[in-house]
């Protein structure tokens, strides 16, 4: 059944999907104005089932590309939201965009597609592309049901428009990634546009709610005087993997993403986290206790605040979970797309529960 978005709900989402999206998707504090703005200005968003999707919708996802490091500096606005949005309809030669949908359930990436369904008075879709947050274009479960990206329409903040038609989603990610980086790291961008009936099959269902969930869980427990990071680990079925202190962490921004490590110091071992955007190795001296697809998330220890890849700092008292992905996630197709060997890491893929990862060899759906 439909439920209604209102602006008093953004904070919870935002805050649900910054843990989500595994330190990566931007600052979940400039989506949220955004979305809230957008509520404000134009009344609150319909958020549509997966499953009530009509089978001749035409959905496009909506997202912001780039390095999460720039948007600190670069911030969006709905005018390049809209703009994209409008770009992506003119070029579709299907017909009207009838609803919206999230690329993926992290940080801005979450709430930039509430501003463009308030802004353009269409329902959201309660779904995404991922179940989490992954750095590039491709990296989307539509990918792996044969569905284009293209045609992907961008926009920035000088006005800047531009549509392309790739010859696959690699492609869709080579091209506009360097468009990407020459526009200032962050561009406003429509991609994967489907049918319903495809999107009830290619995507992630229940996204937004589950985004909701966690953040609501986290401030429940806060109010009640709980432990807000066992609140999210309970939510997501998922696992404490470390606690300690951030002593270092090294960060660059480089070909349109953030990159580096991250120290962790606890009271008897040291965990390392390697991340492009988005955590992808949690290792504990030579034991790699999980590893992308799954989720690798860092909470403030008390509060349990999602940390992002841009916010770790030094002296911050944290902890770090795991949650199991999308279980088309580790299909031997989408491993060679996302899993470690992919990102250049020379370790073998670990669960979130810390087994090996044997890649399933059913079809994917």
């Amino acid at each position: 059944m439909s439920w209604t978005l209102t602006a008093d709900a953004v904070r919870d989402l935002a805050r649900g999907a910054a843990v989500l999206g595994t330190g990566g998707g931007g600052d979940p504090h400039v989506g949220a104005l955004l979305a809230e703005q957008a509520i404000v200005a134009h009344g609150p968003v319909e958020v549509v089932p997966l499953n009530e999707l009509p089978d001749d919708a035409m959905v496009v996802m909506v997202a912001m590309m780039g390095a999460p490091t720039v948007m600190v500096e670069k911030l969006p606005s709905l005018e390049e939201v809209r703009a994209a949005v409008q770009a992506a309809e003119s070029a579709l030669p299907e017909g009207t965009i009838t609803h919206i949908v999230c690329a993926e359930i992290g940080g801005v990436n979450s709430t930039l597609p509430v501003a463009a369904a308030a802004t353009l008075g269409l329902p959201l879709v309660d779904a995404d592309g991922m179940g989490r947050a992954f750095p590039e274009l491709q990296m989307v479960l539509p990918t792996l049901s044969g569905i284009a990206a293209s045609p992907v329409s961008f926009a920035d903040e000088k006005g800047n428009v531009g549509v392309v038609h790739t010859a696959d989603n690699t492609w869709a990610e080579r091209i506009v990634r360097v468009a990407c980086v020459e526009m200032g790291c962050t561009i406003m961008i429509t991609t994967f546009p489907q049918r319903g009936a495809q999107a009830r099959t290619s995507l992630v269902k229940d996204s937004v709610t589950r985004a909701v969930q966690v953040g609501r869980a986290i401030t429940d427990s806060r109010a009640s005087n709980q432990d807000p990071v066992a609140s999210v680990v309970e939510v997501l079925g998922g696992r404490e993997l470390f606690a300690g202190k951030v002593v270092d962490v090294q960060r660059a921004t480089t070909a349109g993403f953030a990159r580096g490590r991250a120290r962790i110091d606890g009271e008897h071992d040291v965990l390392e986290l390697s991340f492009q955007n988005e955590h992808l190795v949690a290792q504990a001296g030579d034991t790699v206790l999980a590893t992308t697809p799954d989720l690798i998330m860092v909470l403030e220890h008390d509060s349990g605040e999602p940390i992002t890849t841009e916010g770790l700092r030094y002296g911050q008292r944290v902890r770090v979970i795991a949650a199991p992905s999308d279980p088309r996630w580790h299909s031997a197709e989408a491993l060679q797309m996302v899993g470690p060997a992919y990102f250049g890491y020379a370790v073998e893929g670990h669960r979130f529960d810390g087994s090996p990862d044997h890649p399933e060899q059913e079809d994917v759906a």
